[in-house]
């Protein structure tokens, strides 16, 4: 029986932050400390099966700029479920859990997702951004050509033109 449970960043022991990473480094075979980062400071979920820590996801605030509106969005990152149990529904019981959080605490959800997870996302309801992004930077706003197609994002109450530009805020790393 797999469990799946939210917690924020504050709220996990040093076993379970070690747990966390440890996972996500065994996943993505390395996990750049920037992109460590990004995935703290909001609510993580966790999906168990006993002890063992089997997937991870986790939500953050951040500001994305559309249509001449800051928008608070609840970004989705470091989705990750072991190999062992992948293709048993785990990312979805963990997006799931990410999506109820969006959906009660942000103008819309965003996510950067790999050609692997685009489906997944996609049969979910999350659209694909079809319009140019952009980031600000400490040199104002960027264009990020090489993101175009890779952004979706989890509509709530804004209206969103998926043609239109969207500019996230700025980070170290990888901007989006």
């Amino acid at each position: 029986m797999t469990d799946i449970r939210a917690a924020h960043t504050a709220d996990l022991d040093p076993i379970t932050t070690k747990a966390v990473r440890t996972l996500l480094w065994d996943v993505f075979e390395e996990m750049p400390e920037q992109d460590w980062d990004h995935c703290l400071g909001g609510i993580h979920v966790l999906a168990r099966e006993g002890a063992e820590l089997i997937g991870h996801a986790s939500v953050v605030q951040r500001q994305l700029v559309h249509g001449g509106r800051a928008l608070r969005a609840g970004y989705v990152e470091a989705v990750a479920v072991h190999g062992d149990h992948r293709r048993r529904g785990i990312g979805g019981l963990m997006m799931a859990e990410i999506e109820r959080v969006v959906r009660g605490a942000y103008d819309l959800g965003a996510l950067g997702a790999s050609d692997v997870g685009a489906a997944m996302y996609e049969s979910r309801g999350w659209q694909r951004w079809q319009g140019p992004t952009s980031a600000l930077t400490p040199a104002g706003v960027e264009r990020t050509p090489e993101e175009d197609g890779g952004v979706f994002v989890l509509p709530v109450d804004v209206p969103l033109d998926l043609t239109g530009e969207i500019t996230c805020d700025y980070r170290e790393g990888d901007l989006w």
